[in-house]
């Protein structure tokens, strides 16, 4: 009886933390830059639970447990807006934000204003930086050509600065910082044969599929629900074992 509390218990836990980040990607489905987040499981190495005397077929009994959550990083779809301001990716590159604490930050979200000061910034989040620093282009209009170099007024004028980019393994493991924000990452300088455009004008969507996180919301709300009939059937047994044992 015990053992039943223990499996229904765990898969009603195990469940409510996918539901927790199926959540939380539905709740991102409109912000840019995001990335999809998915819950990895695992089982212990060692058997938690053996069958007493059980024969080959019965099998064994495992813990599983959530061991990671896992971004993944794969290129999304544009949104044309024609802004100057609103500037997104194609290829494995992320734009580096120096935030007000003075760690910098990856992301690929590209909806940019300029602060008080005139200097390019990503909302509250910190300055955009450009391999000289902080980006400042004051009042002027400027155009951001395929490369990352911002020119002020129209390309080939006035070279400002050139975005500073990053590069990240597609594979790699990272740490995310708010909603589309990645920090504590191994990046990089981008390889020289490594290719990607800079496109102004438009912003990179969130890579969250609506119509697959409905079906993965609706099939783990069923898991979680059958979890619960499961535990609430032993609670029912282990109450009407106790009252015979009273009994006798």
């Amino acid at each position: 009886m015990n053992r039943g509390y223990y499996y229904a218990a765990n898969g009603m836990i195990l469940n409510q933390r996918k539901l927790d980040c199926i959540g939380n990607n539905l709740t991102n489905v409109s912000t840019a830059g995001y990335k999809r987040e998915t819950i990895l499981t695992n089982t212990f190495d060692e058997q938690m639970i053996l069958v007493k005397h059980r024969s080959e077929t019965s099998g064994t009994f495992s813990h599983r447990y959530v061991d990671a959550s896992y971004a993944d990083m794969e290129q999304s779809n544009f949104e044309y807006t024609d802004s100057p301001f609103d500037v997104a990716i194609w290829g494995d590159v992320y734009f580096n934000v120096r935030a007000y604490n003075g760690e910098t930050m990856l992301t690929r979200n590209g909806q940019w204003e300029l602060d008080d000061e005139g200097y390019l910034c990503l909302n509250h989040s910190g300055r955009i930086q450009g391999e000289n620093g902080d980006i400042y282009i004051g009042n002027k209009d400027f155009e951001i050509d395929a490369d990352g170099t911002i020119y002020s007024d129209h390309v080939g004028g006035e070279v400002i600065d050139k975005l500073k980019l990053s590069y990240i393994d597609p594979e790699a493991d990272v740490k995310k910082f708010g909603a589309n924000m990645f920090t504590e990452v191994e990046a990089s300088d981008p390889p020289e044969d490594l290719r990607y455009d800079i496109v102004q004008g438009a912003t990179e969507r969130s890579n969250v599929d609506w119509n697959y996180e409905l079906n993965m919301l609706l099939e783990t709300h069923r898991m979680y629900e059958a979890n619960s009939t499961i535990l609430k059937m032993c609670d029912t047994l282990n109450q009407g074992a106790t009252g015979l044992c009273k009994k006798v």
